[in-house]
């Protein structure tokens, strides 16, 4: 089980990576200003949105904004600790994991079910967004698995009840 929360953990680290940039600066477009991002960025955004047909990044639905802001005030500083919690190798990791997976599947629930409800988008937008289901799925699964087989501790205690010695 060690070598495949390591391979799980290494998966989420790159997701994470992609995350940490992505949300600030194209994602933040969708709530501020065009004119706060730099002219690359924008025209970043707007190669995407008309490349995959991406009818939310354009009409800018109210539920897709409220999304956006969940993703920037409350799985972003999650996105920081998760990456810090697995380099740092930290033990409240699988904690930070699992309340940002449960999130993502939460909010990709609504989204995926407007892309496949509204009829409106494409199957390559969809190729887009499902992947990020499955980032939901993987990082709340991770986040039940305990992070090590060391033994759980209590402040400088083992968790489990030790036997007494006579």
């Amino acid at each position: 089980m060690g070598i495949l929360c390591k391979v799980v953990d290494m998966l989420l680290l790159v997701a994470f990576m992609v995350m940490l940039v992505a949300g600030p600066l194209i994602d933040a477009q969708l709530v501020f200003p065009e004119a706060t991002f730099p002219e690359v960025l924008v025209r970043l955004k707007q190669q995407y949105a008309e490349e995959y047909q991406d009818y939310l990044m354009v009409e800018k639905p109210h539920f897709f904004v409220a999304l956006v802001w969940l993703e920037l005030i409350f799985q972003w500083p999650l996105v920081l600790l998760n990456i810090y919690g697995i380099l740092a190798s930290k033990h409240w990791f699988h904690t930070t994991c699992l309340i940002y997976g449960a999130s993502v599947i939460t909010a990709m629930t609504a989204l995926l079910g407007e892309l496949m409800g509204s009829q409106k988008a494409s199957d390559k937008l969809l190729t887009v967004y499902s992947p990020f289901m499955g980032l939901g799925v993987l990082a709340f699964l991770r986040g039940l698995v305990p992070n090590s087989g060391k033994a759980q501790t209590i402040g400088k205690r083992p968790a489990m009840a030790r036997e007494k010695r006579a």
